[in-house]
């Protein structure tokens, strides 16, 4: 039995990677279902097909390798088309009962070369089989909040608690603002 110890310890902590992978997956996909791109849906069912998938038995090395290279590969896309790269996220659960929950998010990450942090409650409402969401307490940190401009956009998107609107807006203006970085060192 001691010869399959240090196997199943690599196949758990490769578990435990995969979930925290999944994880991170689907806080992307939640973020990002704004696109409407076919490659990303493609990617989404696909990676939604491999997890409701139950595992019959023990998986073998080299399958838990494959779905986490898969796994890797979908948020390597993610990331590349979207321009988001996230650093960390946690959340907390605040309340929890039979149909509603709130938990508060912490997020930061970078779009582009701008780094950013938000802080929101989610509050998850189920009705019958209708799930609906309300942001709260929405908190932008953005490093070029010093541009006037930004910081009254920044204040609007929290006043109205709008994730979609910043993470679509976050993303043109980042890709919009690395091209200015770059003419401008083009010129000195």
């Amino acid at each position: 039995e001691d010869d399959f110890q240090p196997y199943e310890d690599e196949i758990k902590a490769l578990k435990e990677e995969i979930q925290l992978l999944t994880e991170k997956y689907e806080d992307i996909r939640q973020e990002s279902t704004f696109f409407s791109d076919e490659e990303i849906l493609k990617a989404i069912k696909s990676f939604q097909r491999e997890t409701q998938e139950e595992t019959k038995g023990e998986a073998s090395l080299s399958e838990l390798k494959a779905q986490l290279e898969s796994l890797e590969t979908d948020l390597s896309f993610l990331m590349k088309f979207t321009g988001f790269h996230f650093t960390s996220h946690s959340k907390k659960t605040l309340e929890k009962t039979r149909n509603r929950t709130v938990q508060k998010h912490r997020l930061s990450g970078k779009c582009h070369s701008l780094s950013f942090q938000l802080e929101f409650q989610l509050l998850e409402m189920q009705d019958n089989e209708k799930v609906s969401t309300v942001v709260s307490d929405l908190s932008i940190i953005m490093e070029s909040r010093e541009d006037s401009n930004v910081s009254k956009f920044v204040s609007s998107i929290e006043e109205r608690g709008d994730l979609l609107t910043f993470f679509r807006s976050l993303s043109t203006y980042a890709e919009w603002y690395e091209h200015r970085r770059h003419t401008f060192l083009h010129f000195k």
